[in-house]
């Protein structure tokens, strides 16, 4: 079962949660693809970005469900793109907001919120998720 993890991914700390949540993920025996491990980091001016689209819409459009890192004071653009893109497309959709800015899910942008089936607000709730990808990808 492949899940897109949808992530910021511009500094070192955002890279290395991401990596921390695929971790997870595959200890748990998901196949995931982690978009700058996998694809690479776009570098404006050194990199067609055509190529960074059409590979990470291949790899939505493939996965089972798609997992958003949505922490920040706004959800990252991409990271938003991703998930309304896969909820468009019919794919489950979850989230982790383990951001102290946002206390509560009241503050999180309501397009994000009501798209996600599931938002945890810590890894240690993760578990959680997983068996809910496991009954909508069954679905």
């Amino acid at each position: 079962m492949l899940i897109y993890i949808a992530e910021p991914l511009f500094t070192e700390g955002e890279r290395q949660y991401g990596e921390k949540i695929d971790s997870i993920f595959r200890n748990a025996g998901f196949e995931t693809f982690l978009p700058h491990r996998d694809a690479g980091l776009f570098k404006r001016g050194e990199n067609d970005s055509k190529f960074f689209f059409k590979n990470d819409l291949e790899k939505l459009q493939r996965a089972d469900a798609v997992f958003g890192i949505l922490n920040g004071t706004d959800v990252d653009a991409g990271t938003a793109w991703e998930l309304g893109y896969a909820y468009a497309i019919g794919k489950p959709t979850f989230g982790i907001l383990d951001d102290t800015r946002k206390p509560t899910l009241d503050l999180l942008n309501p397009m994000i919120r009501n798209s996600l089936i599931m938002i945890v607000r810590s890894v240690e709730e993760l578990p959680a998720v997983f068996s809910k990808i496991k009954e909508y990808a069954a679905i």
